[in-house]
């Protein structure tokens, strides 16, 4: 399966900046052609390019699935507008407002922010059309960062526990493995972007580091 190692803006943590789908990534606009178009070999995907809320960390802001995106409220008409290209959007207004950092999500099911609210959890699973529960990895409520998941696997915090885990596995209906990613950095899912076709992981990511997250993500042929 396709990997790939880049840099967005200078920097290895893709995962802020970048938000993959099945068939689509968003990127921001300020993202050079090249980097582009190794996003769209690797991954397999058409690319989306926009901001959220004005900002290009668009992998921090916006949760999505094949089903439906989730962003919090801030965005304007055209960002709305180029995230309808993907799939039908649900502003949820809520205090924690990175929905990509505080989101786990495919089309099984997604874990949240232990902090988010009851409607808000309601309109979530609406919008992704998918059972979801609270929860946290290492401890930590953006389980958005803490873990990547895709519909064949997820890669979380190497410091989950096992009851962690199994919440994961369960709700996602995925197998979960642990690892790091950026030589060292345990927050994975700020680190890369990946689907069920690839992975695109920071420059500094090391070549056990790229085996352990294609493990867990069953991208290994």
């Amino acid at each position: 399966m396709p990997v790939g190692r880049t840099l967005v803006s200078g920097s290895p943590y893709l995962g802020v900046f970048l938000r993959a789908g099945e068939r689509h990534a968003l990127v921001p606009p300020s993202l050079s052609g090249a980097v582009g178009r190794e996003v769209s070999r690797v991954l397999g995907v058409d690319l989306v390019r926009t901001t959220v809320c004005d900002s290009e960390i668009v992998g921090a802001l916006v949760a999505v699935n094949s089903r439906g995106v989730v962003v919090g409220e801030g965005a304007d008409s055209k960002e709305l507008r180029a995230l309808e290209a993907i799939a039908p959007v649900t502003v949820v207004p809520h205090r924690q407002n990175a929905m990509g950092n505080n989101i786990l999500a495919n089309d099984f099911g997604a874990l949240v922010h232990p902090e988010i609210s009851h409607e808000a959890l309601r309109q979530i699973g609406k919008a992704l059309d998918v059972p979801v529960e609270t929860g946290t990895l290492a401890g930590l409520g953006t389980v958005g960062m803490a873990g990547v998941a895709t519909n064949k696997g997820a890669v979380v915090h190497p410091k989950a526990t096992e009851r962690e885990l199994r919440k994961v596995e369960e709700l996602l209906r995925v197998p979960v493995g642990r690892s790091t990613a950026n030589f060292g950095v345990p927050v994975v899912g700020a680190c890369l972007a990946a689907n069920s076709t690839g992975l695109l992981v920071g420059r500094p990511t090391t070549p056990v580091e790229i085996v352990h997250l294609q493990e867990g993500l069953a991208l290994l042929e």
